[in-house]
């Protein structure tokens, strides 16, 4: 085997696990949304995700900061990301009457400044949560500004 095909091999083994962790977000989301339905404030879903991820003994951090830098200054306006899981996946949670543009590219700013490829926007104000789910890849480079969370 050569080494171009072992690099792919590792790269699609961490796809992989990437996916398989995804999902396991999505269902815990899916848990959370059948108990609570839709209508409450984004801060009630995020505790609830919070709660049932640690139920599935998945590890995150909330409310992550990410140092923001401009031209190399630091700006005393640290980005919050919502839930960081497993160090890979930035989970932004939304209550909002539909996902716009503005929300995905929120989240693709989140994932250029930290390094990281995979982020998930769920919106819980709507009537089944298929409709509020948005996956997003980074295929863009790092930001020069970026601040690995690592």
């Amino acid at each position: 085997m050569n080494t171009n095909s072992l690099r792919r091999r590792g790269t699609e083994d961490a796809e992989v696990a990437q996916s398989e962790l995804t999902e396991r977000i999505l269902a815990a989301a899916f848990e959370v949304h059948t108990h609570l339905g839709a209508g409450l404030l984004e801060s009630a879903y995020q505790r609830a995700l919070a709660y049932e991820l640690r139920l599935r003994a998945i590890e995150f951090a909330e409310q992550q900061a990410v140092p923001l830098r401009y031209k190399g200054e630091p700006l005393d306006a640290p980005l919050r990301l919502d839930l960081l899981v497993e160090g890979q996946v930035i989970v932004e949670v939304k209550a909002v009457a539909r996902l716009d543009d503005i929300h995905v590219a929120q989240l693709l700013t989140y994932l250029r400044l930290t390094g990281l490829k995979t982020g998930l926007l769920i919106n819980f104000n709507v009537p089944s949560l298929r409709q509020g789910i948005k996956r997003v890849v980074n295929t863009l480079r790092t930001s020069a500004s970026s601040v690995p969370l690592r």
